[in-house]
């Protein structure tokens, strides 16, 4: 017999040997019909893998992570078996789950596959569900996993393989396909009900440009066809919400492949939202003691070989830039906390001084390849609203408060209502993985703990997600339409104040190293315009969107009243433009509706004689008539609820 302990910390003693299937059914059958993954001390496990001795267990359904990864996982192989059958001879890569559903990387050889391959792909996946073929994990010794695989002409596979330690490596077999894998998967595919191709894209083998380019199959399945339909709903609200779509429709940004890739051009409007983004993080920063700074481009390799960003992120960067100097080479700036460390190295330090706040809206550059490029959340170029915090450890707790101050506030002002947050903390059985001593990792993650406590946040603790240098706090929040995008981060680190060799004077006269702290409370100001965008479809708050107001004049006639208007109302930061277009008055509604400007003003002959304007508000229709003091005042008023701590 063997003891089983539960999450809730009760023990249950099993036959050796039984599956966290078995266990699941000693709970309900109609539970364990639910069931789709389970870890074992921590493990992930398929759920027919026997338990051979005392061990704890979690059991994971379709509403959990776990639980879709499995399925998502499972279905994966079950695309890869589709493919094998209607295609002859290509070659498989990589399929994983990913967090919609999942994907294959193939090398078709003779054959093309394209989009309207994919009913057949999606009929031959439901044949092969409809067999209820069992899944069967094996282990298998290193040679024998070259030998098979290489028989098969496997490339890729064998790759993998030659890489991997003997003695753990595992397949997994559904009917004639057998894949290179380390699971978890479902005990058979039986409990795939709905299937749907959804594109192809190219991708690199292992995401290196110099190697074969493979393609990518995404696919995404479900346990009923409901969700399914649901699914696709949701893709075509998706589709409606594109920030590329709507950016053009609103003018706010293009892309040029005469300037480069991934390098987004702001245009008028856009650079208009921008900027006032950015004026209303710079007042919050200053009433909360930032100082603003601001730094090179480029910067020096060396600067980067010291703060470690070299060695990690050196593939990812774009390539030094030699100067005429013999041996001397200057970066594109990756990132902005090596120059921000170097800036409080300008001068002496005292713990009177801190905690010291540097901010900086800091544009940086890496490389993207070009498959991999997307709209605005995927650039080469983008501008970061960072900011690095130098204190004391002591002074840790009491900045992340001040920090989660600024973010909550920001999800409010900009309608964010659904957010998670999480904890990444150490791996306490892994110590040797992360720099800094016992004693200040204690103090940061107990910090962060006690600030989300006192917040009333319900923050979910991560053991082992924490940055070598440091444990972090992300906020991820959930559009409008229930996608998870993370937002907010604040990150302690112990490494850069060592490795620039920070130093301040204590009360004790004694030398001692500031604790630094990264904060991204947009992220980067391209990434947080596009979720923006898809957030609200296009519909900003009215603090923010470019134009609050349009003035539709009935006739020519009145033109000239309605720029008086719009003069009037620039006197009260109202934002206005004219529509003057000779055409009727219902067409400029519609266009402008489609624009989606948050106010039409109408504006005739009764309106002229009396400083009116005829308000029409997007999706409520006619407001009535007012003065034009009246309306800049409610505007204000509006704007200024929605922005006032």
């Amino acid at each position: 017999m063997i003891n089983i302990t539960f999450p809730d910390g009760s023990v249950r003693e099993f036959e050796q040997g039984i599956t966290p299937f078995g266990v699941a059914e000693s709970i309900s059958p109609r539970f364990a019909a639910d069931v789709l993954a389970a870890k074992v001390n921590g493990e992930e496990w398929d759920i027919s893998r026997p338990i051979d001795g005392d061990s704890s267990i979690e059991l994971f359904k379709w509403d959990s992570p776990e639980g879709k990864h499995a399925f998502w996982h499972s279905s994966a192989h079950l695309l890869a078996e589709a493919l094998q059958e209607l295609y002859p001879g290509v070659k498989f890569g990589i399929g994983p789950a990913i967090e919609n559903g999942f994907y294959y990387d193939i090398a078709p050889g003779e054959h093309k596959i394209t989009s309207d391959d994919f009913p057949k792909i999606e009929k031959k996946m439901m044949e092969l569900v409809a067999r209820k073929e069992d899944i069967v994990r094996r282990d298998i010794a290193k040679e024998d996993a070259l030998r098979m695989f290489g028989d098969r002409g496997e490339t890729y596979k064998c790759e993998l393989i030659s890489e991997l330690e003997d003695g753990h490596i595992t397949t997994y077999t559904q009917g004639a396909f057998t894949d290179l894998c380390r699971g978890p998967h479902l005990p058979s595919t039986s409990a795939i009900k709905a299937v749907k191709i959804l594109s192809l894209a190219g991708a690199y083998w292992r995401g290196d440009e110099k190697r074969d380019q493979l393609v990518r199959v995404y696919g995404i399945t479900f346990p009923k066809k409901k969700m399914l339909d649901e699914y696709l709903a949701l893709l075509e609200e998706a589709k409606k919400r594109d920030h590329r779509k709507l950016g053009k429709e609103m003018e706010l940004f293009a892309f040029s492949s005469t300037v480069g890739q991934g390098l987004p051009l702001w245009l008028p409007k856009g650079a208009a939202l921008r900027d006032r983004l950015e004026q209303f993080l710079r007042k919050i920063q200053k009433e909360y003691g930032y100082l603003q700074v601001i730094t090179p481009h480029i910067g020096n390799k060396q600067l980067y070989v010291t703060s470690g960003h070299w060695a990690k992120y050196g593939k990812d960067s774009f390539q030094p830039i030699k100067t005429p100097q013999e041996g001397e080479e200057y970066m594109l700036k990756p990132m902005n906390c090596p120059h921000h460390c170097e800036i409080y190295k300008a001068a002496p330090r005292s713990y009177r001084d801190l905690p010291l706040r540097f901010a900086e809206f800091g544009t940086v550059y890496r490389y993207e390849q070009s498959g991999e490029l997307h709209g605005l959340t995927r650039v080469r170029g983008f501008t970061q609203d960072d900011a690095h915090l130098f204190c004391a450890p002591e002074q840790i707790k009491g900045e992340f408060l001040k920090v989660m101050d600024i973010i909550l506030y920001i999800f409010r002002a900009l309608d964010f209502k659904d957010f998670e947050v999480q904890i990444s903390l150490r791996d306490p059985k892994n110590k040797e993985k992360y720099i800094g001593s016992d004693e200040n990792w204690h103090l940061a993650e107990n910090a962060i703990i006690e600030a989300c406590a006192e917040k009333g946040l319900n923050a979910r603790q991560v053991e082992g997600e924490a940055a070598f240098y440091g444990p972090k706090l992300d906020f991820m929040v959930k559009d409008a339409i229930g996608r998870r995008w993370q937002l907010g981060t604040i990150q302690v680190d112990y490494n850069l104040p060592e490795r620039f060799e920070l130093e301040y004077t204590g009360s004790d006269n004694q030398k001692h190293r500031p604790v630094m702290i990264h904060r991204a409370p947009f992220g980067s100001m391209e990434r947080f315009v596009a979720v923006l965008l898809e957030h609200t479809a296009g519909k900003l708050p009215l603090w923010l969107i470019p134009e609050q107001c349009v003035v539709l004049p009935i006739s020519e006639k009145f033109n000239e009243y309605a720029a008086h208007v719009v003069r009037e109302l620039d006197k009260h930061d109202v934002r206005a433009i004219v529509d003057d277009r000779n055409e009727k008055i219902g067409k400029k509604i519609r266009d402008n509706e489609l624009k989606k400007i948050p106010y039409l003003l109408i504006v005739g002959e009764k309106e002229a004689e009396n400083e009116e304007v005829s308000v029409r508000k997007q999706g409520e229709g006619d407001k009535g008539t007012m003065k034009i003091i009246n309306f800049a005042d409610e505007i204000n008023a509006e704007v200024a609820k929605m922005t006032n701590k």
